[in-house]
């Protein structure tokens, strides 16, 4: 597990239950950069979401970038956490990520069926992205 990863999972160790968690999300979420409205348009949406969540990635530099928001506040924070680990690294490192914090922090097994759906849905286009980057490296 990465010290980024290793940081969320000590960072919800903080909280005795998943209210609190659920709360500490919702925090995340508010601290979230705001995605420009350019960006908020159908190519940029998630299929698979119950909510709706726009995630717009970049790679200045070889280093991948992503801005995201959604209309929900736990799927803005999901997305949230999902950027702390990948944000500003190479796209073959995004691609491999597993993105293991999810299960250590038990979040996969905390949330109702379409928000796990769409919490696949944003792992899997965040690693769409990061290959599409690196196929063209």
């Amino acid at each position: 597990m990465s010290p980024i990863e290793q940081d969320i999972v000590d960072e919800f160790d903080l909280f005795d239950d998943w209210l609190a968690k659920y709360d500490h999300l919702i925090a995340l979420g508010k601290e979230l950069p705001p995605l420009e409205a350019a960006h908020k348009n159908d190519d940029n949406l998630i299929r698979g979401c119950q909510s709706k969540v726009w995630l717009y990635a970049e790679c200045p530099n070889g280093l991948l970038h992503f801005t995201a928001d959604s209309d929900a506040i736990i799927t803005r924070g999901m997305v949230a956490l999902l950027l702390r680990v990948v944000q500003n690294r190479p796209a073959e490192e995004v691609a491999r990520e597993p993105f293991a914090f999810l299960n250590a922090i038990g979040l996969t097994s905390h949330l109702s069926p379409t928000r796990a759906n769409g919490l696949a849905s944003m792992v899997k286009q965040i690693k769409f992205y990061a290959l599409a980057y690196a196929a063209n490296e």
